[in-house]
């Protein structure tokens, strides 16, 4: 077994979600955690590392997470407002659902 789940209810006082800290975790190069599940934790966030990751990698994962639940009580808004690092802000969660557009083209150079 090699992952773990968390929950991030502690921050719920700072009005800061799963969904924000996963988002901010993108500022700080890693990719975002499965949320929400497994349903018997309110606020999971399910972290998976691979078992090549070394130790390096995962003492920079547990800093960062401690630097983001430091944002959440003092600079909640930096968390909520998360990612702005990224080439693309934070998307419209509901539109994206209700608005579903998975198109995708490719264009071949043509043959000649």
């Amino acid at each position: 077994m090699h992952e773990f789940v968390l929950s991030g209810d502690g921050q719920a006082k700072n009005g800061v979600k799963t969904l924000d800290i996963a988002k901010r975790l993108m500022d700080y190069g890693f990719h975002p955690p499965t949320i929400y599940f497994p349903l018997i934790v309110h606020e999971a966030l399910m972290i998976e590392p691979t078992e090549t990751e070394g130790m390096e990698t995962l003492n920079k994962f547990r800093d960062t997470m401690i630097e983001i639940a430091d944002e959440a009580k003092n600079k909640p808004e930096l968390v909520k407002t998360a990612p702005h690092n990224t080439p693309v802000s934070r998307l419209d969660e509901v539109k994206a659902a209700r608005e579903l557009d998975v198109n995708w083209y490719m264009r071949y150079p043509s043959k000649t």
